[in-house]
């Protein structure tokens, strides 16, 4: 079994892949629910920050938007690991501008709190992945933005590769987004990879993992 997360509204969507056709779809409140819920799992790909740094710029942030190219705007850089105990946008940006010159985006902070949720000992099998370095890996040709018509189909003939779509989305939970699922599917299959030790890292495990 193979697990995909992706944040939503409210918590968290868990796609449990045992094979092309058996997925199984599941909405949860919180991190530790996800982990007591993947327990047993040969991976979980979790899209989320799951380490932050002191200062600077993680790595394997920059590497992502290396590969991202035109779409970097859609990879977020890591806030860094003070900005957590943060109460306000406005203390966060101070805090990460002494930390590294630099103020947090608002997309990040945003975040913040989903981040915290995993601020934790993480099991062995748990590893950060980034869906859309995942998606443009799978197949090249998902290059339009996840929220657009033409975004959602590229995603949609990308995923044919790893389950059956679109019958594995047929028992979907109430709540997520399309784009929530599709990059929770995308998150399976990157952790599939690590599992097999068939991934490229960007950083060291639980860091981003691309493919």
């Amino acid at each position: 079994m193979i697990a995909g997360v992706d944040g939503t509204p409210g918590g968290w969507v868990v796609a449990l892949v045992a094979s092309r056709s058996d997925v199984r779809w599941h909405r949860v409140g919180s991190a530790d629910e996800v982990v007591a819920l993947t327990t047993g799992c040969a991976a979980v790909g979790v899209d989320m920050p799951l380490r932050s740094p002191a200062a600077g710029y993680r790595a394997s942030d920059v590497r992502a938007r290396e590969l991202l190219g035109p779409a970097r705007s859609s990879m977020f850089f890591a806030p860094v690991a003070a900005v957590l105990d943060c109460a306000t946008y406005a203390e966060a940006c101070a805090v990460s501008r002494a930390a590294h010159g630099k103020a947090i985006s608002k997309q990040a902070w945003h975040l913040v709190p989903k981040i915290r949720q995993w601020r934790r000992e993480l099991p062995a099998n748990v590893v950060e992945v980034h869906p859309e370095t995942t998606f443009r890996v799978l197949d090249p040709r998902v290059v339009d933005p996840k929220r657009t018509a033409r975004g959602v189909a590229q995603r949609l003939i990308a995923l044919r590769a790893f389950v059956d779509v679109p019958d594995v989305l047929a028992d979907l939970p109430a709540g997520p987004a399309v784009d929530d699922v599709l990059d929770a599917l995308a998150a399976a299959w990157s952790a599939d990879r690590w599992a097999a030790g068939r991934s490229e890292s960007l950083g060291e495990p639980p860091a981003l993992i691309e493919v």
